[in-house]
């Protein structure tokens, strides 16, 4: 982060800048969310964030965001937290106590131990189906052409609360074919949450109909050392 801006300033040029972007794309400033992805930072980088107005936050890790997040919640109680990173099954018990949204669904075998754990804590937080548009080995998600069977599948067989759909384009894209791909997929199941767009790339993500933005190097500046 440039060095004297802080991140309350950051937060106040990013939600003008997004609202901006928004209205040109003809849409809504409001239905465009900003999500301050913490990972790395510290609770007193997210308290200065909360004092500043921000709600909605975003953690790769279940562990991390345990050890940071329940006080900051407690304090908070509009404060919502998103998974957005890869989630093990280990950890799904965890996640459904600790989270208000998982956006890194992306097979079956997560889909039931989700459901199991949904009805045995009766906590449903919003699910998102990670797709990956890129098909890339490397990276999570559902391959885009088992997409709609999955989704399907997450929604009749296992009850759960699917929302939305979030993606990672891969490096080096062009991000704007796999924001469309994920915003015709989602349109095919009727859902109207699309979390795509990060630091580099949210001004094309507002344009493709993203709803969740996942900024976190734009807010906090570089990552530090993992907690």
């Amino acid at each position: 982060m440039t060095p004297g801006i802080t991140i309350s300033e950051r937060l106040s040029a990013l939600r003008g800048r997004i609202a901006d972007l928004a209205r040109a794309a003809g849409r809504d400033p409001d239905a465009v969310a900003l999500m301050a992805v913490s990972k790395t930072h510290p609770a007193e980088a997210v308290v200065e964030a909360l004092e500043a107005g921000q709600r909605l936050f975003g953690e790769n890790r279940v562990q991390e965001a345990a050890g940071k997040y329940p006080a900051l919640k407690a304090a908070h109680p509009d404060l919502r937290l998103h998974l957005i990173g890869p989630l093990q099954t280990n950890k799904a018990a965890e996640a459904v106590a600790l989270f208000d949204a998982i956006e890194t669904l992306d097979r079956p075998r997560l889909a039931e131990v989700l459901a199991r754990e949904m009805a045995r804590q009766n906590r449903r937080p919003d699910l998102f189906v990670e797709v990956n548009t890129g098909e890339e080995a490397q990276k999570a998600g559902i391959a885009p052409a088992d997409a709609d069977a999955f989704i399907a599948q997450c929604r009749d067989q296992w009850k759960l609360p699917v929302v939305g759909l979030m993606c990672i384009p891969p490096d080096g894209e062009n991000p704007a074919p796999h924001f469309a791909l994920l915003r015709e997929i989602a349109k095919r199941h009727g859902l109207t949450r699309l979390s795509m767009g990060m630091s580099a790339d949210y001004e094309t993500a507002i344009r493709f109909g993203s709803t969740e933005l996942r900024l976190g190097t734009a807010i906090f500046g570089a990552r530090g050392t993992p907690l």
